[in-house]
């Protein structure tokens, strides 16, 4: 099995609540370009009940230099108690070429997006 069709696809349903939007923010009141904001359900939020909900995102960086996938970070998400939203201040954020996400929702699976820098 091709590890991508691990994924639902952009059209799939209910991709408004289930793609991970990222967004290069700033941190520190505006001194700081490295933040970098991913979340689920930013138009349509998504359920957060112990039956559905998001359990967690990753944050991956596509280097410049060679096109190396590096792991950046994670993270995880109780239901009922926490918003699908992780901020990551990425050091470096310029040796990247762009940013790609994957959420998890316990009855959807994975979803996925990417971010050019």
């Amino acid at each position: 099995m091709d590890f991508t069709a691990l994924f639902k696809a952009p059209e799939a349903e209910g991709k408004e609540k289930h793609v991970p939007v990222i967004e290069r923010g700033s941190g520190h009141n505006g001194t700081h370009d490295n933040v970098v904001i991913v979340m689920v359900g930013k138009e349509t939020p998504h359920p957060n009940t112990l039956e559905h909900h998001i359990v967690w995102i990753e944050l991956y960086g596509v280097k410049k230099e060679n096109d190396q996938v590096v792991y950046i970070g994670r993270a995880d998400f109780a239901p009922t108690t926490a918003d699908p939203t992780a901020t990551f201040k990425v050091l470096d954020l310029d040796q990247y070429k762009a940013l790609g996400a994957v959420s998890y929702c316990n009855i959807h699976g994975l979803w996925k997006n990417t971010f050019e820098l």
